[in-house]
C-alpha cells in the first residue's frame, strides 16, 4: 500500500465515521422498526454499519448522505429480517402486554394512538413498512421514492391507502 493510499484510506475513513456519526438517527430508527429485542436491534445496528463501510467507496457525494444511507439501512434490515427466514411479525414481540391497546382505563388518548399506530406497523410487509417509517418522519415523496426504489406516484398511491388501512384500523377497535 502506498503511503498515498494509506493517507486516503484514513480520510475514507474519518468522513465515514464523521458522517455515521451526524447520522446515526437513521440507523437508529431503521433498527427500531425492524427489531424489537435489544440483542436483534444491536446486531442489525452493527451489520448495517458493516454494509455502509463496504458501500461507502462507491457513494456518489453528489447524493445526499441521508437518502444512501437509508437505502442501505433499509435494505439490510429487509435481508436480515429475509435470511432469519422470518417474516416481519415475528421480529416484533407479540406477546400481548407489549399490545394492549386501549385497555388502561388510566391511558391517556395521545398514547393509545401512537400503541395502536406502532402495532399497525409492526404488522405491515417489509415495503410498507418502510414507507410508513420514511413518511413519518415527513420525507417528500420524491425522497421515499429514491430510497426505497419505486416511482413517486406509487409512493403517493401506496401512502394513501396505508393511510386509509389505518383509519379502517382504528375504527374496527373502536
Amino acid at each position: 500500500m502506498t503511503r498515498d493510499s494509506l493517507s486516503m484510506t484514513i480520510t475514507s475513513k474519518q468522513e465515514f465515521e464523521q458522517l455515521l456519526q451526524q447520522h446515526q438517527k437513521i440507523v437508529c430508527k431503521v433498527v427500531n422498526t425492524y427489531c424489537w429485542h435489544a440483542d436483534d436491534r444491536a446486531d442489525l445496528t452493527q451489520e448495517i454499519a458493516i454494509q455502509l463501510w463496504r458501500a461507502f467507496p462507491k457513494y456518489d457525494g453528489q447524493r445526499k448522505f441521508s437518502t444512501w444511507m437509508y437505502r442501505i439501512a433499509l435494505n439490510v434490515a429487509i435481508s436480515s429480517v429475509r435470511q432469519k427466514n422470518n417474516n416481519l411479525q415475528l421480529a416484533v414481540s407479540l406477546d400481548e402486554s407489549h399490545h394492549n391497546i386501549g385497555t388502561d382505563a388510566t391511558e391517556n388518548k395521545d398514547e393509545g394512538r401512537i400503541r395502536c399506530l406502532q402495532y399497525f406497523i409492526a404488522r405491515l410487509d417489509k415495503l410498507n413498512r418502510a414507507l410508513m417509517l420514511l413518511y413519518l418522519e415527513d420525507h417528500s415523496y420524491k425522497e421515499i421514492a429514491d430510497i426505497v426504489g419505486i416511482s413517486e406516484t406509487n409512493v403517493a398511491t401506496k401512502v394513501s391507502r396505508l393511510k386509509q388501512r389505518i383509519r379502517d384500523d382504528i375504527n374496527t377497535q373502536s
